[in-house]
């Protein structure tokens, strides 16, 4: 069974009924404006209602998709594990992703018009935010999906103060232009934090041999990174909106996640 589901972007459908959805009980989530080079970026963010001080932040960055309800669904997952999370709209000067109905418009038309370097310069902006609004600057942390997961591993790069990252199958290497200079694989000796990658065995559009190229750039940068592949899962088998959702791995790929906050970035 597939419906368009309210809240869900257009271009994302045929929308699957295993669409998981996370109660605000306990937590405290919605729309906020965060002050960015000269405009105000909208963000969703989550976070538990009580706490006894500062909050570990994670940075939650989109799919091509922006900030639709999936990613909302993420925040509110990780308030509920006790993080300050923040999804920024990181396409909002070029455009709506709303406005478009499918995949190939929507990346053509507005994804490859958004320069990696204002996005790395409104996450840093996020993370400013995030530090002076209950979280906690030196517990910082970034996770993203498909278009998000290649922005996670830049960030990593990008930003010293960066305790951990998880980039769920995002691109690692490619054709570059002024927009995007540098993919992952070019920056695997610059990490600053430690990267989990998760990636599905079964993605096309990102082909085992091209995780194998990102695990020997690691190696011979020698950073502290791991990537997993789930043999049975394809591209975006975290979407638990979509047809491609892979459950097994989604529920394990959570769980490493996690374990990889708390081992690296959430610890005072």
């Amino acid at each position: 069974m597939t419906n368009n589901q309210p809240g869900f972007a257009p271009a994302a459908s045929p929308h699957a009924a295993t669409a998981v959805h996370t109660s605000d009980e306990a937590i405290i989530a919605g729309e906020t404006s965060i002050p960015s080079q000269g405009d105000l970026l909208p963000a969703y963010h989550a976070r538990p209602k009580q706490s006894d001080g500062p909050l570990p932040v994670v940075i939650v960055v989109q799919e091509i998709f922006g900030v639709h309800e999936h990613i909302r669904d993420i925040c509110r997952r990780l308030a509920k594990e006790g993080y300050l999370a923040v999804a920024p709209e990181l396409y909002f000067r070029q455009g709506d992703p709303n406005d478009y109905a499918d995949i190939p418009t929507l990346f053509n038309n507005l994804v490859m018009k958004v320069p990696d370097a204002q996005v790395l310069a409104d996450l840093d902006h996020v993370a400013n935010w995030a530090s002076r609004n209950g979280g906690d600057a030196s517990r910082l942390m970034i996770t993203g999906f498909c278009w998000g997961g290649r922005i996670a591993w830049l960030y990593a790069a990008h930003n010293p103060q960066l305790k951990a990252a998880v980039a769920w199958y995002g691109k690692l290497l490619g054709d570059k232009s002024l927009n995007s200079p540098k993919h992952p694989v070019d920056i695997a000796v610059d990490l600053n934090a430690p990267v989990l990658g998760l990636y599905g065995g079964q993605d096309t559009g990102i082909p085992v041999d091209t995780v194998d190229t990102m695990r020997q750039a690691l190696r011979a940068a020698n950073a502290k990174a791991d990537i997993i592949v789930y043999p049975d899962a394809g591209h975006a088998f975290n979407a638990d909106y979509r047809p491609s959702y892979h459950e097994e791995s989604a529920k394990d790929g959570w769980q490493r996640m996690l374990a990889w906050f708390a081992q690296y970035g959430a610890k005072k």
